[in-house]
């Protein structure tokens, strides 16, 4: 092999609107050349374009291709760009958001791909955000309680409508052809994979988490028997399949690959990951206590522990689920920068927007400016953070947002602080669970693309009352991908010492006002009494119910 000083990876970064590819130098994680292909058909959440149907109330769909095109087009603009030869390109990886599924033939191909199934929305990837399946969800989880499942404690004794199960079960009772004519029940993460390397590998991370295998096993058959007759068999016929290690060769790189991308046939795919946690190694915070949180549409909080716990509401505990060999936490908060482009798109008045555009900033800015201007506490508000209902710690995603405090004075700026705020009150939710579960948060380091805009990250100080380090890449899920790559491709013995070498944090960081933390201390004490009584009085679900029921014409 090379100098390590010429040798490159890619890492490819798939969110929820777009992928990036990253060029990596090996030696020391320099980032040479991004770039970015924004998904043609975005997320599907109101019309199927296939048909034209108008798709039911919390759907989130995407297509396949699009996946694809990412590949063919992000990865021969960086090596264009950075002009460098191809062949000193040793390896690559990707992760994506999770859980993202789809139903495939036993060749790997889409069932949204075949003319048949081209019209049924149920055939089409169902993103992360999909979250139509909470019943099923619900059954799951009150089912695994009665019968005592021991899995259950390892999800903080709830299961989500994000994850495969639930949507597999929504799949199976609301088009069971489509359920009879898919092969395999694939996370996108281990689809694209296979588009690489035309290796199907199931990632330990996705697996863990999202597929509830725990300590070598999924579910029995009996547990889902016991959900419906005609689930007995999910596993076995549509899910199980070789599991894949973090960091792990996956396999080399297909001719047809290599034809869409550029890259040389045969070099290292490694296995797939999910764009939080690969961000672990991105920011070198490996270490028990380093809470990482990447923060975008949604916020995912992972944290590696050596020690086993029960933490309420958390999305899994997971062996290898980070690192290979230790155990790794996931929590998260389904709605941040979703419920801030919210606002700023639906409720910022024109003249606002106007002024924004006359002082050359976005719209978000401007009014991260106003609100920078009045002491805490001043706007009289306080809201919950669950426009995209509520991941952790409550794990229902049937409950809605809230803004309590409002009055004819009320600015725009003051509400977007009110929401600001509480997506940090969510975050101190999660971390106050874990602390109290014997899972000590001792250091908060952010990534994502929140982190560009400083009037949040300082509220987050302030609310968490500690220390918010910055990852020192813009480009966090991307450089883990790399690293990952690097590992896959023989560079590094492991993630733990290629993240080392290649990631970091930066040397910036938002230090806590302590006049401020003492408000926010009492405005988070109405957060938690408004999180504790909505969260289980079940008037957002009923509010959830009566509109379901008006949207789909009383049926």
């Amino acid at each position: 092999m090379p100098s390590s000083d010429e040798i490159y990876v890619i890492g490819v970064d798939y969110g929820t609107l777009s992928g990036r590819a990253l060029l990596v130098r090996v030696s020391d994680g320099a980032e040479i050349a991004t770039a970015v292909f924004e998904y043609p058909h975005a997320v599907i959440e109101e019309v199927l374009p296939t048909s034209g149907a108008k798709l039911p109330p919390d759907w989130a769909l995407q297509v396949p291709s699009d996946f694809v095109d990412v590949l063919k087009k992000t990865v021969p603009e960086v090596l264009k760009t950075s002009g460098i030869n191809p062949a000193q390109v040793i390896g690559i990886a990707t992760d994506f958001t999770a859980c993202t599924v789809l139903p495939v033939k036993e060749d790997g191909t889409p069932l949204s791909e075949l003319a048949e199934f081209s019209k049924n929305p149920h055939a089409f990837v169902k993103l992360w955000k999909h979250h139509a399946a909470q019943p099923h969800a619900d059954r799951i989880t009150d089912l695994a309680h009665s019968r005592k499942e021991p899995w259950i404690a390892r999800y903080g004794g709830k299961i989500s409508s994000e994850w495969e199960f639930a949507k597999a079960l929504q799949l199976l009772e609301e088009a069971p052809e489509i359920y009879s004519a898919m092969d395999k029940w694939v996370e996108a993460a281990d689809w694209i994979i296979w588009q690489l390397c035309g290796k199907y590998v199931r990632n330990i991370c996705t697996a863990g988490y999202k597929g509830m295998l725990q300590d070598g096993a999924y579910p029995s058959r009996e547990y889902l028997a016991a959900l419906n007759p005609k689930f007995e068999n999910f596993i076995s016929e549509k899910l199980e399949h070789e599991i894949g290690q973090l960091g792990a060769l996956a396999g080399t790189l297909t001719a047809e690959a290599a034809s869409w991308t550029g890259l040389p046939e045969g070099i290292a795919v490694a296995v797939g990951n999910v764009d939080a946690h690969v961000t672990s190694a991105a920011a070198n915070a490996v270490n028990p206590g380093q809470m990482v949180a990447i923060m975008g549409t949604s916020t995912c909080h992972v944290m590696v522990s050596e020690k086993f716990a029960e933490v309420p509401g958390m999305c899994g505990v997971v062996d290898g689920g980070i690192i290979s060999g230790k155990l790794g936490y996931e929590a998260g908060q389904s709605g941040v920068g979703d419920i801030f482009g919210w606002f700023a798109n639906n409720y910022a008045p024109a003249t606002y927007t106007a002024a924004a555009q006359s002082v050359g900033v976005d719209i978000h800015t401007y009014l991260s400016q106003l609100a920078s201007k009045q002491p805490v506490g001043a706007h009289g508000l306080v809201a919950l953070d669950w426009q995209s209902g509520n991941r952790s710690t409550l794990v229902d995603h049937q409950l809605s947002g809230l803004i309590v405090g409002m009055t004819l004075a009320t600015k725009p700026e003051e509400i977007y602080r009110a929401i600001v705020e509480s997506t940090a009150y969510g975050a101190r939710k999660i971390v106050q669970t874990f602390n109290e579960s014997g899972v000590p948060v001792k250091e908060f380091i952010a990534a994502g693309g929140l982190i560009k805009n400083s009037f949040v990250m300082q509220i987050y100080a302030d609310v968490l009352n500690m220390p918010i380090t910055i990852i020192a890449s813009a480009q966090g899920p991307a450089l883990g991908s790399a690293i990952h790559a690097a590992v896959a491709a023989g560079a590094y013995p492991d993630v733990v010492t290629a993240g080392a070498a290649m990631g970091g944090v930066a040397q910036e960081s938002y230090q806590p006002n302590a006049a401020n933390a003492k408000v926010y201390d009492q405005l988070y004490r109405h957060y938690n009494e408004l999180y504790e009584d909505f969260g289980h009085n079940g008037a957002m679900h009923s509010l959830r119910a009566i509109r379901d029921r008006a949207l789909l014409g009383g049926a």
